[in-house]
């Protein structure tokens, strides 16, 4: 006789959860990048993600992460509906002369995905804006972008929740 009682899942570890969200706001800075550039819905693409892209195996044989996927639908979510908000926020933590328009559409999706968790008094402001910079380093490694990201991200910080500093 076979016991086919389904296996319980173990629950991640605090350092599992830690990468969990780091991979979700990484998937959420690339899907509000995808929802811009294709001109597609946030329950499309946010179902595409969560189908296809957390914890799948690629062509190369790479493994991607598995990603929180409560913290990744609030993110895209939050960003969707506090996008005007969450624009002009940027808009004036960016030089005048550099509109949100004009910035590269990663660091404008960066911005709005960053912007949406610091709307949300659950993560600590810090904790926001280090996890961001992070996900800047994964898309420009060489680049200066981070320190710029770092800039923008505080200068937002400290009007968003002014008594976090």
């Amino acid at each position: 006789m076979t016991d086919t009682t389904p296996e319980t899942p173990r629950k991640p570890t605090p350092e599992e959860k830690r990468r969990m969200r780091s991979a979700a706001r990484l998937y959420a800075v690339q899907a509000l990048f995808q929802m811009e550039a294709a001109g597609q819905g946030v329950d499309r693409v946010a179902r595409e993600f969560e189908s296809f892209r957390f914890g799948m195996t690629t062509d190369e044989g790479e493994e991607l992460a598995e990603g929180d996927y409560d913290l990744f639908r609030r993110l895209l979510d939050d960003a969707v509906m506090w996008q005007a908000k969450i624009d002009q926020t940027t808009d004036r933590a960016l030089v005048a002369t550099w509109p949100i328009e004009r910035i590269d559409p990663v660091l404008r999706a960066l911005f709005r995905a960053a912007g949406a968790e610091m709307v949300n008094p659950a993560t600590p402001i810090k904790v926001v804006i280090n996890e961001f910079v992070e996900v800047a380093r994964a898309f420009f490694p060489e680049g200066k972008e981070t320190k710029f990201v770092n800039a923008v991200l505080d200068h937002m910080a400290r009007e968003v929740r002014p008594e976090a500093f």
